[in-house]
């Protein structure tokens, strides 16, 4: 009898999905409309909220990303196969890194046949990097992934790094295995004493020592449920990780080269290889122009960028401009009830002028103009700045003088 009695033992994540239906609640006329609207909002506004404020963050970032191209990456839980799925959000993940990011670098490890192979050395052109991965479409997926391998080309050049520089790598697993030559433990201990953050996307499931490699380095480790969750785990790296204690504080000098066509005007035709490829065995980057160090005049083809010769941090004004609002976010707008503002029935939305219909509505602190939820997360993910306080003028000093 006593057994009977015994609630059912069940696993960790069913406990999610434990009457679930006590979070849908009906209004006055009987619909579920105004709970599923709700549940939609707040999903979309998690991402926002949970961004941590008043936290140092290490904005310039050196990342590489390591994508698993074993044989489980043929599988089809994601359409049209695991490897197609992945590539076509790094697509996207990469734009969109660079938009938050445009002082930092990002580089790409493959991983097969128990060995890694770096495809793109750090760079800060997202081009060159989408049509690398373009090409993996093309390319076998072999055998088991070795995760231990892919951190060392990754250590190799993140910890020449220099220290006030945040150095990041990118996990994204399709295999419950991980074939590795020698103590991955080891590895993992010296990607902590590297300052090396270190984070997983798993596609199947979770593994203990990738488990611990994150917590290790203080990285984050998530798996995908779905295609829509795979791309919301991957756009939560494109925002700069909190800088670690070890990070070192000190100021950058930097370079901001022009674009030139050629380094002197009575010689035009006088073409030269950039330092970026330098070590390539193709005719890329064999050009006249190129961006020209302002303090050793060493080439390069693309900004931002160290200068290998004299080490001066290369960028232009415009991505030091738009690295600004990692410093100073815009503050988080007062989401305030339809119901209680006065004429509820004509009010507006200030950025696209749509008629605010949803229960919810939202309100910039400085200004009090109001939003739609759309063009809320749209001001504090791609524009940063409020359009209403933009367009207000600042009101006139009485002061003479």
């Amino acid at each position: 009898m006593a057994a009977e009695e015994e609630p059912e033992r069940t696993y960790t994540w069913e406990g999610d999905y434990e009457r679930t239906w006590e979070a849908i609640r009906e209004d006055e006329k009987g619909s579920l409309q105004a709970t599923v609207d709700d549940i939609i909002q707040r999903v979309k506004r998690k991402r926002l909220l949970d961004k941590p404020t008043n936290v140092r963050l290490g904005m310039m970032r050196h990342l590489f990303v390591v994508v698993d191209m074993s044989h489980c990456m043929e599988d089809q839980d994601l359409k049209p196969n695991r490897l197609a799925c992945t590539v076509k959000l790094l697509e996207h993940f990469i734009e969109e890194y660079f938009d938050q990011n445009p002082i930092s670098q990002i580089g790409i490890i493959t991983t097969s046949n128990m060995r890694a192979e770096k495809l793109t050395e750090l760079g800060g052109n997202p081009k060159r990097h989408i049509q690398a991965l373009e090409k993996c479409n093309d390319k076998a997926c072999v055998k088991e992934p070795s995760v231990q391998n892919a951190l060392e080309v990754a250590a190799n050049t993140l910890r020449h790094m220099p220290g006030h520089a945040s150095r990041e790598v990118l996990i994204i697993l399709g295999s419950l295995t991980t074939c590795d030559p020698s103590n991955i433990h080891e590895t993992i201990t010296a990607m902590k004493e590297h300052n090396i953050r270190c984070s997983v996307i798993g596609l199947a499931a979770e593994i203990r020592i990738c488990r611990k490699l994150c917590n290790t380095t203080n990285g984050t480790y998530g798996v995908i449920l779905d295609e829509s969750h795979f791309k919301d785990l991957l756009m939560e790296h494109t925002t700069p990780p909190p800088a670690t204690a070890n990070t070192e504080p000190s100021p950058i000098r930097m370079g901001f080269p022009q674009h030139l066509l050629h380094t002197e005007k009575d010689k035009v035709d006088k073409p030269s290889m950039c330092m970026c490829h330098l070590d390539s065995k193709g005719s890329e980057g064999f050009s006249s122009g190129g961006y020209f160090c302002p303090q050793c005049n060493s080439k390069y083809c693309e900004l931002p960028i160290e200068c290998k010769v004299c080490g001066l941090t290369l960028v232009s004004a415009p991505h030091l401009a738009r690295s600004f609002h990692h410093l100073f976010p815009l503050g988080n707008f007062k989401e305030i009830q339809r119901n209680s503002i006065d004429n509820s029935d004509v009010i507006f939305c200030q950025a696209c002028q749509i008629h605010l219909t949803d229960q919810s509505v939202y309100q910039c602190p400085k200004c009090s103009n109001l939003f739609c939820l759309d063009c809320e997360l749209f001001i504090h993910e791609s524009l940063h700045s409020c359009p209403g306080c933009a367009s207000t003028r600042p009101q006139p000093s009485n002061g003479t003088g």
